[in-house]
């Protein structure tokens, strides 16, 4: 009697394992290319690589405002994004709860909390332009485009790899994104 697993390995021979990884991006909102990239395994969510990611933006640069989901609302997060000077545009937690006014970047939280518990969400999210971030989605969605799949096998030629999609797509962004003009 062999057990279903002990069947299959028989017959097919043994699986090998697949790993997943997890593309993190950060695109610019007005010119829509690709600026930081960071490769992780799948176990990493995207508030923790927040930090690395401004990191990655050369400290003279600008940043206007960072945007993301209702999962970078944490400390950390709105902490890294303050440290740069930058507007926030987070929405809160469903549950969220005022912070502490210990930390600085507190204020900027509890000044968004208070505004989606007053005007509700879609409001606050049109009055933020937090709808902007759905050009960005639509980039993702041209990154995946290019494949899912990665076809090196060493994680740092991976990371080479989804480097490289990314300057291509780049390259093509100016090419193809329109310009429009208002008609009087």
């Amino acid at each position: 009697m062999l057990g279903e697993d002990e069947w299959k390995t028989k017959k097919h021979g043994t699986d090998y394992r697949r790993h997943q990884r997890k593309v993190h991006l950060g695109i610019d909102a007005t010119t829509l290319e690709i600026r930081v990239i960071e490769v992780t395994a799948t176990a990493t969510g995207g508030a923790p690589m927040l930090q690395c990611l401004l990191d990655q933006i050369a400290e003279g640069k600008i940043i206007a405002g960072a945007s993301g989901d209702d999962a970078y609302d944490t400390k950390i997060c709105h902490e890294a994004i303050a440290q740069r000077g930058a507007h926030a545009i987070v929405p809160t937690r469903r549950n969220g709860t005022p912070w502490a006014l210990r930390r600085p970047c507190a204020t900027v939280r509890n000044v968004i909390l208070d505004a989606t518990h007053r005007l509700g969400r879609n409001i606050w999210k049109k009055w933020v332009g937090y709808h902007r971030r759905s050009l960005v989605e639509t980039k993702i969605r041209y990154f995946k485009l290019l494949g899912e799949r990665v076809m090196a096998r060493d994680f740092d030629r991976q990371v080479t790899e989804l480097q490289v999609r990314a300057a291509i797509l780049n390259r093509f962004t100016p090419l193809g994104t329109p310009t429009t003009v208002a008609m009087p």
